[in-house]
């Protein structure tokens, strides 16, 4: 019996390495830094090299996915790295991008209306391997294209993230993991004056060899701090 679980074992994890998904060197571990989520990946680790698609049903849910995600982008592209984000509305204020450590002269902006050419401008920057990561946002994507993506990024190693403004039936796509991002109050700062820390329920949906959840991340001074249920019952009391 001891000897099938060990077959086992090494096949999940030969099939992770085949899939991309490199197993960290004994002692080491590669954190993103979003606490608890992580757990939830193969492996333990953030699926760099990897698409992610994230699912918008209304633009508060549009606004928080994209500060959600230009956090990630400002872990991932220190020191130096190149990310390319693929808009449509041009709602996405540059600047603001500063209040999660990402410079705006580290983000190339390229707008486009149509969801076909956002497709092959999408593809053809995920097979660049001089960028860190990419972002578009979409309406549709079958799963012939985000396995379009996913073989891109296997080459590549960037990782890459499609923004879904979608409410229908959502169907299977290639994609490492769909998130579904909301936004929530921000906490009372002790009964100072402004508004308190950026925070959102992180709701992982699918992953691939992995486990679905729902964590409460929050940011304060450049990275992610995880929210526990209990600090949320606790602030609602006092509240």
């Amino acid at each position: 019996m001891e000897s099938n679980k060990n077959i086992i074992s090494k096949l999940r994890q030969d099939i992770l390495q085949w899939e991309g998904y490199k197993a960290p060197a004994t002692g080491q571990r590669d954190m993103l830094g979003l606490g608890p989520l992580e757990s939830a990946f193969p492996n333990g680790v953030f699926p760099k090299g990897s698409v992610h698609e994230l699912i918008c049903a209304s633009s508060e849910q549009a606004a928080a996915t994209g500060g959600l995600v230009s956090g990630i982008l400002s872990l991932l592209v220190q020191p130096g790295g190149i990310c390319v984000w693929i808009g449509r509305d041009r709602c996405l204020y540059a600047p603001a991008l500063a209040t999660f450590g990402l410079e705006p002269h580290q983000v190339i902006f390229i707008n486009l209306m149509d969801d076909k050419d956002t497709l092959w401008v999408m593809e053809e920057a995920l097979k660049c391997p001089g960028l860190t990561a990419v972002v578009c946002e979409l309406r549709e994507m079958d799963f012939k294209q985000s396995r379009r993506f996913q073989l891109a990024v296997e080459h590549s190693r960037v990782t890459g993230f499609v923004l879904r403004n979608a409410t229908g039936k959502l169907g299977s796509t290639a994609c490492a993991a769909r998130w579904h991002i909301k936004p929530l109050p921000s906490a009372d700062l002790g009964g100072l004056p402004g508004p308190g820390f950026l925070r959102w329920q992180a709701n992982l949906l699918k992953v691939r060899n992995g486990q679905t959840g729902s964590w409460v991340l929050e940011w304060q001074e450049g990275q992610f701090v995880p929210i526990t249920e209990t600090t949320v019952n606790l602030e609602m009391q006092v509240g």
